[in-house]
């Protein structure tokens, strides 16, 4: 591992006099937050991820003896822990249905003409989890018609488009984007007309 500094650049664990502290991976949530009140030096472990162009936190560095007290801690708990992490999972479940058949509902309310199926889908995927989605915006759980709107023009595009197969064609966004716009405001139009026989 190594640290960087602006005056040093890149030094050694070992030059940065953190190699006595011990590696803990990210994964136990409350592990990290005990050990890092405890340790009285810590530091953030990030790797460079190429494909997403950022850095990525992997772990913290901490001392040995906060690492130990902080398992201990967990232990004694972890049934608790455990308990309310189910729980708090369900209600984020419930959540999610809710706020997707509500999702699901306001492309109805704009578009009659789509069909249920496709309604749910649109649904689906814009507010899935953790997907930086247009669906997971503050305007997206106010159900903005804009951001209704965007989601569903976003999976006309993919759906009834050749949109991807120009973009594995190798054309840019942008260029792609105009090459369907027609095709993808006659499907909004015909869904904006009148309800669907499903």
């Amino acid at each position: 591992m190594i640290t960087l500094t602006r005056d040093k650049g890149a030094l050694c664990l070992g030059c940065a006099d953190l190699d006595h502290l011990e590696y803990l991976p990210s994964g136990d949530a409350a592990l990290t937050r005990r050990s890092s009140k405890h340790s009285r030096l810590k530091a953030v472990v990030l790797q460079w991820s190429r494909s997403r162009k950022r850095y990525e936190r992997q772990g913290i560095l901490a001392e040995t003896e906060a690492i130990q007290q902080a398992e201990a801690e967990c232990l004694v708990d972890a049934d608790q822990r455990q308990r309310l992490a189910v729980r708090r999972a369900e209600r984020e479940a419930e959540l999610d249905r809710d706020f997707v058949r509500a999702f699901s509902m306001a492309v109805l309310g704009q578009f009659p003409g789509c069909p249920v199926k496709e309604a749910t889908g649109i649904a689906e995927h814009a507010c899935r989890k953790y997907s930086g989605r247009v669906g997971r915006s503050a305007e997206a759980k106010r159900l903005d018609p804009e951001v209704v709107r965007l989601a569903t023009r976003a999976a006309v595009r993919h759906r009834f488009t050749n949109y991807d197969d120009f973009l594995l064609g190798g054309l840019e966004r942008y260029e792609a984007r105009s090459a369907v716009a027609s095709a993808v405001e006659k499907k909004l139009r015909e869904w904006s007309a009148g309800a669907h026989l499903d």
